[in-house]
């Protein structure tokens, strides 16, 4: 697939790893949809990037507000070629904490966000892609890449909903891959290990030294951009489909 004058969807697009995606995509020429909830940062993104990108505010577990997302899209820009699903969130919480059990409905939450907005925007971005015809000189007809962690294989403890929800992720890849080879649309994962993201450079440059020491090599946190130089090269590289890419420097986590 050929980056340049395709169109994307960018989950998660107003900050960090989706921020950054975005930022890589629109470099190689593509025009980028980008999706949060955050809608000043959205705004921000948007100014920053220029006229090949969009930000719409938007919740990924609306099945309602999805599709007509999708519709707009299809309205719009007469064409879609991939998603990348970048949307997640990361709470952290014991079974049996200092405050009780570990509460119902934040597990919930973890894995409707995580797993049920992924699948919800990939479903009918799924659908809008296959109704267009292969590009010229092309196998892919589009792509599709989410987002899991290395929680999905080696969770710490307190990361029992995240791992869960990263570890459904991981599981769906394959058979959405097998089912999408029909249409000409690869599934692929990235399960990224310790980030730089907003979250992680606000806490002190102690702490942040410390995790990247955690890294066999480099010793350092991952940036978002190469992240983003991943996907670019999921997207570039037919023949990478049904797999989930650990981009972790070869971290394996503690249990704590």
């Amino acid at each position: 697939m050929k980056i340049e004058g395709k169109v994307f969807v960018v989950t998660g697009g107003a900050s960090g790893l989706g921020a950054a995606t975005a930022t890589h995509l629109i470099g190689q020429g593509a025009k980028v949809i980008m999706v949060d909830m955050n809608h000043q940062l959205g705004e921000e993104m948007q100014k920053r990037l220029g006229e090949k990108s969009k930000f719409v505010q938007l919740d990924v577990t609306d099945e309602v507000a999805v599709e007509q997302f999708f519709k707009n899209v299809e309205q719009d820009y007469a064409q879609l070629n991939g998603l990348i699903n970048c949307a997640g969130i990361g709470p952290s919480a014991k079974v049996l904490g200092k405050n009780g059990i570990h509460a119902l409905d934040a597990f919930q939450k973890v894995l409707n966000i995580n797993v049920a907005g992924t699948f919800n925007m990939l479903r009918f971005a799924a659908d809008v892609i296959s109704r267009y015809a292969l590009p010229a000189g092309e196998e892919d007809r589009g792509v599709i890449i989410n987002t899991a962690s290395v929680a999905a294989f080696d969770g710490q403890i307190g990361q029992s909903a995240y791992a869960a929800s990263k570890g459904a992720v991981v599981a769906m890849t394959l058979p959405l891959a097998r089912e999408l080879a029909q249409h000409a649309i690869r599934v692929m994962t990235i399960a990224p290990g310790i980030m730089e993201t907003p979250m992680l450079k606000s806490l002190p440059q102690n702490v942040q030294d410390a995790l990247g020491e955690m890294v066999p090599f480099p010793k350092r946190l991952a940036k978002p951009e190469e992240f983003a130089q991943l996907v670019g090269h999921i997207c570039e590289n037919s023949y990478l489909n049904g797999e989930t890419i650990r981009l972790d420097g070869a971290i394996r986590m503690q249990p704590k």
